[in-house]
């Protein structure tokens, strides 16, 4: 039995001063029961930086997004579907609405979004989405798009009941990372209640948003195995029977 992390960006970890290599990071999370990762990509640079430092890793799988808080070429759509083609991409994504903070107008967006859904459809690979500011936005662009054609997760959870219900109805994953462990998230501890089991998803988000007791500290894959153990005290379920649901949740979500 292992737990998945389901977003992670192994790549842009602290190599300099808090980690000897790839390595060294993967054991630590294995030593956790850590021992499958979705690495995720911001850009076509990125994906490519990501494709050459998990090389030879067959434990971790890719995605290929254009994240919406960065400026993208015109000619990085075309990149993008192509990369995206490839047998080690399984998702498409980091994609999404990101209101809070961006370099794109928002217009620019909501259509780097839709094309983004547009390629998950077509290739039929799920599509991993990021949601700041941005709630109704982001359903708008899903039901307009069919976006019931594929399947998906909302990654970083950090929304409202009435968000998670239009997410879950559209067939989506709902994925949390360390915030629930924080003592402000009452609001988020709410909807984790709302979320059946078989929808629920969870990851490190790491290099960022490490969870509680290690919240000043540089994220990593292996800290998962916090968020794993806050749920399944919160929601009163035996850790081991919660890593036997996330297997298998991730495993059909990957089908």
């Amino acid at each position: 039995m292992f737990l998945i992390d389901t977003h992670c960006h192994i790549h842009t970890l602290n190599y300099k001063k808090l980690h000897k290599n790839i390595k060294s990071v993967l054991n630590n999370a294995f030593n956790k029961n850590v021992k499958m990762f979705l690495a995720v990509s911001t850009s076509v640079q990125d994906f490519k930086n990501l494709k050459y430092f998990t090389k030879g890793q067959k434990n971790i799988f890719l995605s290929c997004g254009l994240h919406p808080i960065y400026k993208h070429k015109k000619s990085d759509i075309l990149d993008l579907e192509n990369l995206s083609r490839q047998h080690i991409v399984i998702a498409i994504g980091e994609t999404g609405l990101d209101f809070y903070r961006s370099l794109q107008k928002k217009r620019e967006q909501i259509k780097l979004f839709e094309k983004h859904i547009y390629i998950s459809k077509k290739l039929k690979k799920p599509i991993i989405i990021h949601s700041r500011c941005a709630k109704k936005e982001t359903i708008s662009a899903l039901y307009s798009c069919h976006i019931k054609e594929t399947s998906g997760i909302l990654h970083s959870f950090n929304e409202d009941i009435d968000m998670a219900r239009k997410i879950l109805d559209l067939g989506f994953y709902i994925s949390f990372s360390g915030i629930i462990t924080f003592k402000n998230a009452d609001y988020l501890r709410k909807v984790l209640n709302f979320i059946p089991i078989n929808r629920l998803l969870i990851e490190t988000d790491s290099p960022y948003l490490s969870p509680e007791p290690v919240r000043n500290q540089e994220n990593q894959p292996s800290y998962l195995f916090y968020i794993a153990k806050y749920i399944s005290n919160y929601i009163k379920m035996d850790f081991l029977i919660l890593f036997l649901f996330y297997k298998k949740i991730f495993l059909h979500y990957l089908n």
